[in-house]
Order: structure tokens, then sequence, then C-alpha cells
């Protein structure tokens, strides 16, 4: 399927240009001719029994806006100019009194916490799954076995775990705040209240900040943890909310850093990279935690909210 493009008040000049594009049913029969195929001048004039200038120019028109894409191939005697659609709708935007409340999206994606798609695992480290272990407790191969995407549940001293949203901001759209938000603590043996880690996230490899965890949780039942979990293991983490917008990067609603939306680079690819990690250099290493919907204090998965609006 082709993008759409979306038409509203905030580009008129365009809006006038796409509309007289269309308003001709010479014009029309081409962009209806190239559903299935890219077409030279010549083969549009023929099939549609034009004069080829006429095709030429009505092709010209409909390059000028943005309808169309003409490319130059390899053809029988030289190369030879191709054409093809760009877009399979052309959406006019009227509304004028709900345009600005319309122009206002939101996309938020749930991830499961197994479902990461690079990783460096350093013992102690395990994922167990809403019914059984995973693998074998700290051999980090464990992380590389198929029914790892079932994990609710993972730890590992040292590393980092990636994850991949899909990029969805389609037809120009412009990001204008990225919240991600955890269930999280640190990793020791057994659990200890008092185990303090440092715990980075980057998006996109820019690092947005750290949190320290004050230990690995328990002493008593994670509200959502199944009944065949051991009560002397790890029960639950701390919910951290990461927020990114044009005022700076926000921990827990707390301004950390000056990094703006617009340093992620958000637009440039069709996934956006997470990865929760320890530095090298961090101060404390006490591991990392994560929780999935079915276990710990909070139903959730990894969630990725996006706000963004219409150019």
């Amino acid at each position: 399927m082709l993008k759409d493009i979306l038409l509203d008040y905030s580009d008129k000049q365009k809006m006038l240009v796409v509309a007289k594009a269309i308003a001709n049913e010479a014009r029309i029969n081409i962009l209806e001719l190239l559903n299935e195929r890219s077409l030279s001048v010549n083969e549009i004039a023929e099939q549609l029994g034009l004069p080829t200038s006429t095709a030429a120019l009505n092709v010209r028109i409909l390059e000028n806006a943005g309808l169309l894409f003409t490319e130059s191939q390899p053809g029988i005697r030289g190369s030879m100019k191709v054409s093809s659609r760009v877009c399979d709708r052309v959406v006019f935007r009227l509304l004028l009194d709900q345009m600005h409340e319309n122009k206002e999206h939101s996309i938020v994606l749930s991830m499961p916490i197994g479902n990461f798609v690079n990783c460096e695992i350093h013992p102690t480290c395990g994922l167990v799954s809403e019914k059984s272990a995973i693998g074998i407790f700290d051999q980090p191969c464990s992380f590389y076995y198929p029914d790892r995407t079932g994990a609710q549940l993972l730890w590992f001293y040292k590393g980092f775990v990636e994850y991949r949203f899909p990029n969805t901001i389609v037809n120009g759209g412009n990001p204008k705040q990225f919240d991600l938000s955890f269930e999280v603590c640190s990793e020791a043996p057994f659990y200890r209240n008092d185990w303090p880690s440092d715990i980075t996230v980057w998006v996109n490899d820019r690092e947005i900040g750290t949190w320290t965890s004050p230990g690995d949780l328990g002493g008593r039942k994670g509200k959502f943890n199944p009944s065949w979990w051991p009560e002397s293991l790890n029960q639950y983490g701390l919910l951290t909310d990461w927020k990114v917008n044009s005022h700076g990067t926000f921990l827990n609603n707390e301004r950390i850093a000056d990094l703006a939306i617009d340093s992620l680079g958000i637009k440039d690819d069709c996934f956006i990279s997470v990865r929760i990690g320890i530095k090298d250099d961090a101060r404390f290493v006490g591991g990392v935690t994560l929780f999935g919907e079915h276990f710990g204090d909070y139903p959730q998965n990894i969630v990725l909210k996006l706000d963004y609006d219409m150019y």
C-alpha cells in the first residue's frame, strides 16, 4: 500500500495545486491507469488514446502536485522515463473549527519484555514465563531461547536488553512527546531491598537518563505474581516514567536533562530503539529486573506512548 497525502489549511497553496491537478478527467484516468504498474509517457498516451504531447503535459502537472514520481530506466534504445503513482489516497481536511484539535494524535504500543531484539547479558541472570522458567538460570544463552518471547520476568547483573518499537508515525507526523514506562528494580541473589543500581535508558542510541533503583525488592508477594513463584526471590519493582519533549527529558515528572525530542531522531527510521541496561562506568552496578504484565505490582508491559501532530 502506498502512502496517503493529507492536506489541510496549514498549506493552502499545496491544497490548491493538488485540487487543480485532479480536477481533470484525463489526469484521473492516468492515475487510474498507474494503479498496477509504472508506464512511460508513450505507453500512457497509447493506452488512453491521447496525443503524446497531451499525455506528457498531464503527467508533468501530476508530478508538480506530488502525485506522480518519474525516473529514468534502461530501455531498448537508451533510457526512458517511467512514471509511478506515489499515493493511494488524497485527503482534504476542511473542518476549520476542529482543525487544531484533530491535528493532535497519539500512538500507544505495549512491548512484552521478552521481545528484545538484542542483548548483552552477564550473570546473575534468568527469565521466567507466567508458568515456568525459560532455559537455565545464570546461563546467558537462555536469553536466546525461542520461548524467551513469553518471558514475564527477566533479570541480569550487567549488560542490556534492546527493544524495537514500530515507528508508525505516517503522513509527515511531527513528534511532540516520547513517553516510556516500565516496572523495574535492581538484581541481587534472592532479594535485597537495599541494593542500589544505576539503570540507564537509551533511545535510538542516545542516552536519555539514569535512574538509581533502591534495591532488588522483596519481602512481600508481588500483586500479580503467579502462585508458584518463591517468596524468597524478587517480587516487585517500581514504575518508572521517562518523558522527552521540547522542554527536555523528565524522569517521574522531574526534569533531568536538556535533551529534547528533536535530538532522538524518531523520524529517521521505521523503528524506535529502546535500550535498558547498566553503563560500563555506572557508580552502582546492581543489575536490572524487568517485570511483565503478569509479574510485579503493575499489570503492564513496556509501554511507549508517542504524541505527534500533523503538518
